[in-house]
């Protein structure tokens, strides 16, 4: 079976940061949405991890900045798959799928996940991805990856979940690969939601290519936060564009499939 979306949402879409808490809203909407032949990945363990922490603690953890993480993401886990499951629709299976880099960095342990994946799209199953940042210590991670550059292997790291989305929507050839954020899409100036980049279009990959480049130099001014995020995804995003899969960037306020019918405002990226 084929698979139509490849889909991410980023943690700040799904906390609601005037209140510290879960934006359940959102999470409701996404998923009555979500239907077999759809892979998500999510990310949101750690800051769920982190607010339901304080929620019970009053307090937030008192470690090292990458222990806390690491215990929040623990924490987080159980609860952002638990909120899936409510929301998606009853009919429909949900399997959690837990990856880190050295999954895609070996072309056995990719293949795995791949069939992993195109068989739940033919068994009414819905996978949700994370990274699985628990178990990944990030010395742990470094080294490993160096040792992978030294050895000449075109790696992926796979931390950032656009990366951990674009390299999935990559390994399965989806049609499609939405990215759900905070923002309505890019934007050539992130302070001026007047320069929302709406579409990013070329008859080859090339000069899809080229247009991509002068689109991450035009970012460059941009807010720091915004500017590291949105660069991230062009970067990330630029291999699957190429191959023929339509990228969709925009705000998580919004329907999925507003987005995709293009009733709602988004950045559109592809090969015409």
């Amino acid at each position: 079976m084929e698979i139509e979306i490849v889909g991410k949402i980023g943690s700040m879409a799904l906390i609601r940061k005037e209140d510290n808490d879960v934006n359940y809203n959102i999470l409701a909407r996404l998923g009555d949405e979500l239907r077999p032949g759809m892979v998500w990945v999510s990310s949101g363990a750690t800051e769920i991890g982190r607010v339901d922490y304080m929620r019970r603690r009053r307090a937030e953890l008192d470690e090292d900045m990458q222990d806390a993480k690491t215990d929040y993401a623990a924490q987080g886990q159980a609860i952002l798959m638990a909120n899936y499951r409510q929301f998606i629709r009853p009919e429909y299976s949900v399997r959690q799928v837990l990856v880190e880099h050295q999954h895609f960095n070996d072309p056995e342990k990719r293949e795995h996940i791949r069939r992993l994946l195109l068989r739940a799209a033919g068994q009414d199953a819905i996978p949700i991805i994370n990274y699985n940042d628990p178990v990944s210590g990030e010395e742990n991670r470094k080294m490993e990856l160096a040792y992978l550059r030294g050895m000449g292997a075109d790696i992926v790291e796979c931390v950032d979940n656009d990366e951990t989305a674009a390299v999935i929507a990559r390994l399965l050839h989806a049609k499609m690969l939405v990215i759900l954020t905070s923002t309505d899409g890019i934007y050539e100036n992130a302070d001026d939601p007047s320069t929302l980049v709406r579409s990013v279009t070329a008859s080859t990959p090339d000069g899809l290519r080229a247009k991509l480049d002068a689109l991450r130099r035009s970012c460059h001014g941009a807010s720091r936060a915004g500017a590291n995020g949105m660069l991230a995804k062009l970067r990330y995003i630029t291999e699957p564009a190429e191959r023929g899969t339509t990228i969709i960037i925009g705000s998580a306020k919004y329907r999925l499939s507003d987005l995709i019918s293009g009733v709602a405002p988004h950045t559109r990226i592809g090969l015409l």
